[in-house]
């Protein structure tokens, strides 16, 4: 058993008794990891748990530790991360992870690594050319 599953059995014995409720948290999940480049909110997602927003977010961050927005947005950063590394610019990289401002993106990307899109490009090539010469 992974130690995801040992948690959630976990939180499943000391916060629910009903497991349908930790079964839909899981499937609006996966309903984020599926449709990050999507115009999704809350709204959306908590319609696929069939919950309130305002359970559903209580739920999640017991579950994951982080909101259901938190969750999305370093979703979306890990696929631009990838998509970085190919020839796309910034903002088709922006666009195809879901973000509508390319501002917002650069400031959120920057936030949550230390760097902005254009710098981590540039050093993930600087890195690849490093393990070439090797």
């Amino acid at each position: 058993m992974t130690y995801y599953h040992t948690q959630i059995q976990k939180l499943r014995q000391q916060l629910y008794s009903k497991d349908y409720l930790i079964q839909q948290v899981i499937q609006a999940k996966h309903f984020i990891d599926d449709n990050f480049a999507e115009k999704i909110d809350l709204n959306n997602i908590a319609a696929t748990a069939f919950l309130s927003k305002f359970h559903f977010i209580r739920s999640f961050k017991i579950l994951y530790g982080i909101t259901p927005y938190q969750y999305l947005m370093a979703v979306r950063i890990k696929h631009a991360k990838q998509l970085l590394l190919t020839s796309k610019n910034i903002t088709e990289v922006c666009i195809a992870v879901g973000f509508e401002s390319v501002t917002y993106f650069i400031g959120l990307f920057k936030k949550m690594t230390g760097l902005t899109p254009d710098l981590y490009r540039r050093k993930k090539q600087l890195s690849r050319m490093d393990l070439i010469k090797v």
